[in-house]
């Protein structure tokens, strides 16, 4: 079994807004995407998807584009991204999954094998050049949402499992300051860290490490539309 993460995929099937006009690099992403995801993912493997799958706005907008990974191999784990506003009450969610295959994570976690995976959207972290005292509340909420997750976690972890966090905003900034996550990530003991949001040429490393801790940033155009192996 090996875990693969891919996040921002920003499809919109029933939305009107080809990526195309971020740059040519975005023409026909998806499909650049699911090529590399056909070459790689078997059946038995997790895929983790670190938000913003969707344009969509309604639920049955962001649950179409969804439910295009259904003919792919693999486990698949979601959160919810800033752009997933299709994301609304997660019962309904899960209800319209296409496939058995599909995990929605909202303050929970799930287990496949050995792999413990806790989500949640995250925030923009403090030091951030816009962030204010409105993002400070979402930001403590934020942690909160982790707390629940790890504790969650906590109750199906056995020894020689690996917990991985899957959260959509960076946890934190070029410097790899300490922050409210990444204080969680390490006194939960957290192995590995996916997270996505990052787009365009600004520089920031697709794997860095921080007190023992993997984090790898897997936005689909930083990654060059493929899917980044974690473990």
């Amino acid at each position: 079994m090996k875990v693969y993460a891919v996040s921002d995929l920003h499809l919109s099937g029933m939305a009107d807004k080809p990526m195309d006009v971020f740059g040519k690099e975005w023409e026909g992403h998806f499909e650049k995407i699911t090529a590399d995801w056909e070459r790689k993912v078997s059946d038995e493997d997790v895929v983790l998807i670190g938000g913003d799958t969707s344009w969509g706005m309604k639920l049955r907008e962001g649950l179409y584009d969804v439910n295009r990974l259904a003919p792919l191999k693999g486990h698949k784990i979601f959160i919810r991204g800033n752009h997933d506003y299709w994301w609304n009450g997660i019962t309904r969610v899960r209800a319209g999954a296409a496939d058995d295959s599909f995990r929605f994570l909202q303050n929970d976690c799930v287990k496949i094998g050995k792999y413990v995976v806790a989500g949640s959207r995250g925030w923009s972290c403090p030091g951030s050049t816009d962030f204010t005292e409105h993002d400070m509340a979402l930001y403590l909420r934020e942690g909160e949402r982790f707390r629940l997750a790890f504790r969650e976690a906590e109750k199906v972890t056995e020894p020689g499992d690996v917990l991985i966090a899957l959260i959509h905003y960076p946890p934190f900034g070029i410097k790899k300051e300490d922050t409210a996550f990444t204080g969680l990530f390490e006194e939960y003991g957290v192995k590995k860290v996916v997270f996505g949001h990052l787009h365009g040429s600004g520089y920031f490393p697709l794997k860095t490490e921080k007190n023992g801790i993997e984090y790898f940033l897997t936005s689909c155009d930083k990654t060059k539309f493929t899917l980044t192996e974690i473990d």
